[in-house]
């Protein structure tokens, strides 16, 4: 599908908003960054925003089948991250891969990389896949679930690791629109696929209307249903010709020397993913440490956290597609430009989130506790954590500028350095030798952030991540 670019002064900020929504075929190696930031970060934030609405929606119907609903839903999260891990590995060099042959103008090259990720991702996700959902109750059993949890809550743990190639393919197909500028196209698969699952899950959780009553493993199903749903109108649209990479049967073919760049660049994306995480697991360590009501206090705080955030995580993207195309056009000033404007809209917006997470955390936190020990925690964790957000705000779009550049190994050393060098020790140091307890445990994360933003803003200095072949 060929692009053109919109001249900057025919269109005003609401007509640019709604070509986002409806689909633009703006060049956005062409024109006005900021136009084009705007076209491809709209649909990105709106996107994350149905994730949000979807994840508080999930929890709320889970939560009414108790406790044990709860911790199924729960152990079988912390799983499903190696399924995460992987597929958002692959994206980050699906993303660069296609937003880079896009901007070289080199639609077949971009549909040959994408039909590579999509092979690569179909071998990883069957390989994970089917053990998982063969040894669902053993796994269940391995990460500490009572007897009374396993039964009941096996089912949902296999048919969620079991859909593994579902979740990939859902993942991968939405890198492959965002590479190649087609963000409102992965926006309304979301949206669709979700809304599709709000939908069910009631019903097949409580049996409403015509539907059986699932229980827990009701909320499973329906979330197959909405990602199946979502996929099959992903490869509905990229095999119709409909999206600026149009794929054909004959480009589902073994392109060895595509097919390892990609595994290569996805390697260190997987790694990135999982250091972040594992520095999670270490902190939830720790503040095990001060009981139970502690833990709570923290999943509540940084949960809300992760809520608000989400649309950074859209504007982060809109970063990663304007430096591959951007690179691929031969036009790496016009991608430093972008990403600096980028991070500067992102500063405004976690840097107004700060204010209310500093000023009036107790107002928030009266939403999700009634409880005033676990309040406290959660209180004393937006308070602390809102002190990085202008940190977290600019590094983000740094590490996404890396990545979209497929240079995924400096991001990958920056966590390193800024979660395993940084904040776990920093962590251990202030809560127990210095006495602060839990909220030493707190601190430690801006102030690793603040060091990761700086390393990331001085590799992106350098420099170096204009040259990055793919």
């Amino acid at each position: 599908m060929a692009t053109v670019a919109i001249p900057q002064e025919r269109s005003t900020f609401w007509q640019s908003l709604k070509e986002a929504i409806r689909g633009s075929h703006q060049d956005f190696t062409e024109g006005s960054i900021s136009r084009a930031v705007l076209l491809l970060a709209t649909p990105m934030v709106l996107e994350m925003l149905m994730e949000s609405l979807f994840a508080i929606v999930n929890v709320f119907w889970v939560t009414r089948l108790g406790s044990e609903a709860v911790a199924t839903v729960g152990l079988t999260e912390s799983m499903m991250t190696l399924v995460f891990s992987v597929a958002i590995g692959v994206c980050m060099s699906t993303t660069a891969m296609v937003a880079r042959r896009t901007g070289e103008k080199d639609l077949s090259g971009a549909a040959i990389a994408a039909t590579q990720a999509i092979l690569l991702g179909i071998v990883l996700s069957v390989a994970m896949g089917i053990p998982g959902y063969i040894y669902a109750k053993q796994l269940l059993g391995l990460m500490g679930a009572q007897p009374s949890v396993v039964e009941l809550g096996w089912g949902y743990t296999a048919i969620m690791l079991g859909s593994s190639l579902v979740v990939m393919l859902l993942f991968l197909n939405n890198a492959i629109f965002r590479g190649a500028g087609d963000a409102s196209i992965a926006m309304r698969v979301l949206w669709a696929s979700n809304l599709i699952n709000l939908v069910l899950d009631p019903c097949l959780i409580f049996g409403l209307g015509p539907f059986p009553a699932m229980g827990v493993t009701g909320a499973a199903v329906s979330t197959l249903i909405g990602r199946s749903a979502g996929v099959a109108y992903q490869f509905w649209i990229l095999l119709n010709g409909r999206s600026r990479v149009a794929l054909q049967l004959r480009d589902f073919r073994l392109v060895p020397d595509v097919l390892f760049s990609l595994i290569r660049v996805s390697i260190t994306g997987v790694l990135q993913f999982a250091i972040a995480h594992t520095s999670w697991i270490a902190l939830v360590r720790m503040i095990s440490a001060f009981g139970s009501v502690a833990v709570a206090g923290y999943t509540i705080g940084i949960r809300i956290f992760i809520f608000v955030i989400l649309p950074s995580w859209g504007l982060s993207g809109a970063a990663a597609t304007m430096v591959g195309q951007n690179l691929g056009a031969k036009k790496p000033e016009r991608a430093v430009k972008a990403v600096y404007l980028t991070a500067f809209y992102n500063a405004i917006y976690l840097s107004t989130i700060a204010v209310a997470f500093i000023l009036i955390p107790e107002r928030i936190v009266a939403f999700f506790s009634s409880n005033p020990e676990e309040a406290r925690y959660a209180i004393d964790c937006l308070r602390i954590v809102g002190y990085g957000n202008l940190a977290y705000a600019i590094g983000m779009v740094m590490v996404q500028a890396f990545n979209g550049a497929g240079d995924t190994v400096t991001p990958t050393l920056i966590n390193v350095v800024g979660f395993w060098l940084c904040e776990i020790p920093l962590a251990w140091a202030l809560a127990f030798p210095a006495g602060l307890e839990v909220r030493g445990i707190f601190y430690s994360i801006p102030i690793a952030e603040v060091f990761i933003t700086l390393m990331g803003l001085f590799m992106f200095w350098r420099g170096k991540w204009k040259d990055r072949k793919i």
